[in-house]
C-alpha cells in the first residue's frame, strides 16, 4: 500500500468526521459552550484565588484550557463507541482501504475541534481580561503543550471507547475522568489544600501542563518552588508521551483485534 493511498483514505476519513460538524451543529456547539461556562462559573459564580499572587482569572484561564484538553476525550470515547455500535468500523475494515485510516481521520478531526475549542475559550478569557505577558512565541508554544496533552489523552479516549464497545458503557467512564480533571492545579493551587492532596495534584499530568502553560503566558505561579513546578515545562512534555507511549500501541493493537 503507498503512502499516498494511506494519505487519501486518511483524508477521506477526517472529512466523514467533520460532515458530522454540519449535521450535527448542536453537538459542536455543546462542546464549544460548556468549557465557557465553566470558566465563566469558576471565575465569577465559585470564585476563587486563594494562594494566589495576582488576578484570578489570569490564573484560571490556563487552568481552564488545560482541562479542557482533558475533558475533550469524552467526545472521541462517545464518538468511537457509537461507530462500533452502529457497526461502521466493520464496515470500513471490510473496504478496500488502509487500516489506519479510521483512526487517523478520527484523530486528525478531534485535534481540528480542539484547536477550535482552544481559540473559542481564549478569546473569551480575553474579553474576561486574561492576558499572556512574555509575547507571542511563548503563547504559540503554550498552546502547542495544550494540544500535546488533547493529542495524548485523545489516543487514551480511542482506546477506552473500543474497550467499552458500547455507548451506555461511556457515563461509567466518564465518572472516573472528572475526579482526575478536578484533581489538578486548574481552580486552586496545590499549597491551598492538604499536604497530601497538593502532593498528589502536583504530579498530575494535567497541572504539569497548566504550570506550563502560566509559565509561558506570564501569569501567577500555580505553586510554591518545588522539583515539579520547576521543571513543568519538562514534564509538560514528559507526561504526554508516556501516555501516548502506552496508550498509542494499546488502541492500534485493539483495532486490529476488532475482527479476532
Amino acid at each position: 500500500m503507498s503512502a499516498a493511498w494511506v494519505v487519501s483514505d486518511s483524508w477521506t476519513m477526517t472529512r466523514r468526521e467533520l460532515a458530522h460538524w454540519a449535521r450535527q451543529p448542536v453537538q459542536m456547539v455543546v462542546g464549544l459552550v460548556f468549557p465557557v461556562m465553566m470558566l465563566l462559573m469558576f471565575g465569577f459564580l465559585v470564585g476563587g484565588g486563594r494562594g494566589i499572587d495576582g488576578e484570578y482569572v489570569e490564573f484560571l484561564v490556563p487552568g481552564m484550557l488545560a482541562l479542557t484538553m482533558a475533558f475533550g476525550l469524552e467526545a472521541t470515547l462517545t464518538a468511537v463507541t457509537q461507530d462500533l455500535s452502529k457497526g461502521v468500523i466493520d464496515r470500513f475494515r471490510a473496504m478496500p482501504m488502509s487500516s489506519s485510516a479510521v483512526l487517523v481521520g478520527r484523530s486528525a478531526a478531534d485535534m481540528l475541534q480542539s484547536a477550535v475549542g482552544l481559540a473559542v475559550l481564549a478569546a473569551v478569557g480575553l474579553l474576561l481580561g486574561w492576558r499572556w505577558h512574555d509575547g507571542a512565541a511563548a503563547a504559540l508554544l503554550a498552546f502547542g503543550l495544550l494540544l500535546l496533552l488533547r493529542f495524548a489523552m485523545l489516543w487514551i479516549g480511542i482506546w477506552l471507547g473500543m474497550v467499552a464497545g458500547r455507548p451506555e458503557l461511556v457515563q461509567a467512564v466518564q465518572i472516573l475522568v472528572w475526579p482526575v480533571g478536578f484533581l489538578s492545579n486548574a481552580f486552586a493551587t496545590p499549597e491551598s489544600m492538604p499536604g497530601w492532596l497538593g502532593a498528589v495534584v502536583e504530579w498530575n499530568p494535567l497541572s504539569a501542563t497548566a504550570t506550563a502553560v502560566r509559565d509561558l503566558f506570564g501569569n501567577p505561579a500555580a505553586a510554591p518552588p518545588s522539583w515539579a513546578a520547576d521543571h513543568a515545562a519538562l514534564l509538560a512534555v514528559v507526561w504526554p508521551l508516556l501516555l501516548l507511549a502506552v496508550f498509542f500501541p494499546l488502541a492500534v493493537g485493539r483495532y486490529r483485534g476488532l475482527s479476532r
